[in-house]
């Protein structure tokens, strides 16, 4: 129900990893109905109880991180998942793997170690990306992103215990390019196809700002769309042609959520892909939802805020206009 996102999605297949979930039906809704009925709940129904396997990390009060292990990045629904039922998952992978390449000879794995690095190495940058937590802060690095090209090319190498024939480097090497080139090829049809395309939709957004609000800090698209580059690239280009007030004026974008129904209002990144925004929503409405958020605003149809103050959503076009307004109008 409306876009998914990395968090859950990995929580979901860890769980598949479980015996008494692998044939587990996946339904995905908000309705507290529908989750009432659900042997395990992830990353919605605003609840984070573990006995009675409920993993949602979106409320204002949650605080959780992988302490135990030294880490201080804040758990998402996939951290949540992994911390309760990790090692379980991880030892049933661990001994496929050494069924299938480590031979007699091989030492037991230290599963407990393995969760650790494993975490560490996969699970935490996933917990930092959806919690808006920057993978450096200051020059200090708070988690390792390894799930990049250039990762996915070196793990193509022979491993340090593997054979390194001649032959089999070379193969390697051509299950290496032909992965570079795949990605490359779909890098250029997603631009082509779907980010080029959003530039004409922010460029009318930007023409109708001063209908929403008269300084222009509020943006509308029709759709939602990738807007946040073309957002930058457009004010720079206006206000080398004149347009003095326009670079950095753009605090909220709204967009309706054709996915899940409602609408959006997004504050503006300082950069593409940043988590640092040029004004988050108010703090006193991060982490509250539905009828307690709109109790809070005055306003009924309010969904959410997310507890970074990035994202919340309405109801209604009108409602998200307002929310926008109002959080312009606190300091």
């Amino acid at each position: 129900d409306g876009t998914f996102h990395c968090d859950e999605v990995l929580a979901c297949a860890l769980l598949k990893l479980l015996p008494e979930y692998e044939d587990a039906v996946v339904v995905r809704s908000r309705d507290p109905a529908v989750l009432a009925a659900c042997d395990v709940v992830v990353d919605v129904g605003a609840v984070c109880d573990p006995a009675y396997f409920r993993f949602d990390h979106h409320q204002s009060s949650f605080t959780e991180v992988m302490s135990e292990l030294g880490h201080k990045t804040k758990l998402s629904s996939a951290g949540l998942v992994y911390r309760h039922f990790g090692t379980r998952a991880v030892a049933r992978l661990a001994a496929l793997a050494r069924a299938r390449g480590g031979g007699e000879d091989m030492a037991e794995p230290d599963i407990d170690a393995i969760f650790r690095k494993v975490y560490r190495s996969f699970v935490e940058a996933i917990d930092g990306i959806d919690n808006g937590v920057e993978a450096y802060d200051g020059g200090v690095r708070n988690y390792d992103v390894t799930t990049t090209l250039g990762d996915r090319v070196s793990a193509l190498n022979p491993r340090w215990n593997q054979p390194t024939e001649v032959e089999d480097v070379s193969a390697r090497f051509a299950a290496a390019v032909a992965l570079a080139g795949e990605e490359f090829a779909a890098a250029v049809e997603v631009a082509v196809n779907s980010w080029w395309p959003a530039r004409a939709l922010v460029g009318a957004a930007l023409d109708s700002a001063v209908e929403l609000h008269p300084s222009r800090q509020i943006l509308e698209l029709v759709r939602p769309c990738p807007w946040a580059s073309h957002l930058v690239q457009l004010e720079l280009e206006r206000e080398a042609v004149g347009d003095v007030a326009v670079r950095g004026a753009a605090k909220y974008v709204l967009f309706p959520d054709t996915r899940g129904g409602g609408w959006r209002v997004q504050a503006v990144p300082l950069a593409e892909k940043s988590f640092e925004t040029r004004r988050p929503l108010p703090q006193a409405w991060r982490g509250v939802r539905d009828e307690q958020l709109s109790e809070l605003l005055g306003l009924e149809g309010c969904i959410f805020v997310h507890s970074s103050g990035f994202i919340g959503g309405h109801r209604t076009r009108e409602g998200v206009i307002e929310m926008a307004r109002r959080a312009l109008s606190l300091s």
